[in-house]
């Protein structure tokens, strides 16, 4: 009695199939990128489980987040984020969870659920002035505390278009944490 295994004849009727579905993910990886309206002219890392970008800049969505050693409720909570809106970085997931780096460097778990694609930014310059236009000499609408958090809506080279407590204006890019050097918003 012979007993034969055709799983040679299996993989090579399904390999083309799996191909062409790889290819078809593609474009869905460049819309998942476009999420929340705003695309980024940036190159991918590579995608997370999720299908978006990692790292990818987020914010937080809750007024009070739990950050924690690892992935699940089961592991220790390291520190408590009070504040809605801060722009975190998420540089790797695992199922429902985020892991994220904030502004200090300081880095953790996070249920996605806290987090939001809506992009702030975190003002970092010592008392920056929001402008009227994206030119250094516009006249001013506002100065700016450092730990200010606006939202942005919209990024140039040069400034990003932030709205802070119904002030909107033009800010340097350089002073705001919560985008890449090279990351255009529209």
């Amino acid at each position: 009695m012979q007993v034969t295994h055709e799983w040679g004849n299996e993989v090579t009727r399904l390999l083309p199939l799996l191909i062409i579905g790889l290819l078809a993910l593609v474009p869905a990886l460049a819309a998942a990128q476009e999420a929340g309206g705003q695309s980024a002219e940036r190159v991918v890392e590579r995608p997370g489980t999720s299908g978006l970008a990692l790292p990818r800049f987020v914010s937080l969505r809750a007024a009070e987040v739990n950050l924690r050693t690892g992935p699940g409720v089961r592991y220790p909570i390291d520190w408590v984020y009070r504040r809605r809106g801060l722009p975190v970085e998420v540089i790797d997931e695992f199922e429902g969870w985020r892991r994220i780096r904030d502004h200090e460097g300081t880095i953790g778990w996070v249920h996605q659920s806290m987090l939001g694609g809506r992009r702030f930014g975190l003002v970092q310059d010592s008392e920056p002035v929001l402008r009227r236009e994206p030119e250094a000499g516009a006249p001013g609408v506002a100065r700016l505390a450092p730990g200010v958090i606006g939202r942005l809506e919209g990024c140039d080279r040069d400034w990003c278009r932030l709205e802070v407590q119904g002030y909107s204006g033009w800010l340097q890019r350089t002073a705001l944490f919560g985008l890449y050097p090279d990351e255009i918003l529209r």
